[in-house]
């Protein structure tokens, strides 16, 4: 069965901020040193799915300067781009839809673009047996995390203990998706041992994801589906364009996986981050002596547990703790290290006063 990787990449990664912006979000950003974090998700299923088999869905916005700055691997045809954002499952339809157009039924392998993999060996085996498991059973498959730590900015994943395979890996039913928890509900799903991060990687074939959203979302289905005839078509961007805008806007968890009772999880470890807001730095970039991290001209005393992060100017901090400080040549980033998962309330508030010019 042909396999096809589906990547989302269309957000604006306002948790970011102010490195991060609408037309220049963090997946086109080379935050690790390697690539950009787009291009580091491609390359890190090469292998298991090629790379010309890339589907991008991505912002209007974002759209042309991706195209020239991805992976050269990536066939300009395979980027499909939204004019408004919808959430996940509208972008997960649009891609099921394209593959199935013009290659039948297909394995389909969603990926997020702002993920940070350390061991991509033990990545590539995972995903893998996830392929095989989705073209064997035709049942939705996720890789979950094993939790490290009680995180309150994952998702996670319930899992029944009786494993419901166990070839080519240990394979469990999913009871439930649970949102981000409080500190306390993190630590008793993290202490219950029933309990996986939530990665946001889907595998599955296309035919099952489309019966899925004809069963769950068959109002968002119904609408989209007419795109398929004219995908590949001169007309194909004016029916995207008339089309999005009414449509349903919500996640795939929501909208599917947590009403399906056909979602099978494997465990991941794989030295796996989301990438998602600042405090998550740490996955990337080991902290110094003082627990600070650091990629700026710098000289500081006195400062621990925080995160420093500039471009050209020069910054200096005295008796701090526990701060995110981001600089960048228009705008300055302030923060306690326990608001990093807010700082999309700042840009919200930029938006609401019309200072679009600094999001």
């Amino acid at each position: 069965m042909n396999k096809f990787a589906t990547i989302l990449a269309g957000g604006g990664g306002t948790r970011f901020w102010p490195l991060s912006r609408q037309e220049l979000p963090k997946q086109l950003l080379n935050i690790s040193g390697n690539d950009i974090m787009l291009n580091d998700t491609i390359q890190r299923f090469n292998g298991v799915i090629p790379m010309e088999n890339t589907i991008v869905v991505t912002n209007r916005s974002q759209a042309v300067l991706l195209e020239s700055i991805m992976h050269t691997s990536v066939q300009p045809g395979n980027i499909l781009a939204e004019p408004v954002a919808k959430n996940t499952a509208a972008s997960i339809l649009l891609a099921a839809l394209f593959i199935e157009k013009h290659h039948g039924d297909s394995l389909m392998v969603v990926f997020p673009s702002d993920h940070h993999i350390t061991e991509e060996d033990k990545f590539k085996k995972t995903l893998d047996h996830a392929c095989q498991i989705a073209i064997e059973t035709g049942k939705l498959v996720t890789i979950g995390i094993k939790p490290t730590f009680p995180s309150t900015g994952y998702g996670y994943i319930s899992c029944h203990n009786e494993a419901f395979m166990s070839k080519p890996c240990s394979v469990y039913e999913v009871a439930e998706f649970v949102e981000k928890p409080n500190f306390v509900k993190a630590q008793s799903y993290l202490s219950s041992g029933h309990y996986l991060w939530n990665s946001g990687m889907f595998i599955w074939k296309t035919s099952s994801i489309l019966d899925n959203f004809k069963r769950f979302l068959p109002r968002l289905y119904k609408t989209m589906l007419p795109l398929m005839a004219y995908m590949g078509t001169s007309k194909e961007v004016e029916m995207i364009n008339d089309i999005y805008p009414s449509l349903q806007n919500i996640s795939i968890d929501y909208g599917i996986l947590e009403r399906c009772d056909e979602v099978v999880v494997i465990e991941g470890d794989f030295g796996w981050n989301d990438i998602g807001s600042w405090d998550a730095l740490g996955a990337i970039f080991p902290p110094d002596e003082h627990g600070n991290i650091v990629k700026a001209n710098y000289v500081g005393i006195e400062t621990r547990n925080s995160i420093i992060y500039g471009e050209d100017r020069l910054i200096t901090t005295l008796g701090i703790d526990g701060l995110i400080i981001a600089d960048t040549k228009d705008a300055l980033l302030i923060c306690s290290k326990e608001k990093a998962q807010d700082v999309k309330e700042i840009v919200a508030m930029l938006k609401e006063k019309g200072m679009l010019e600094y999001t």
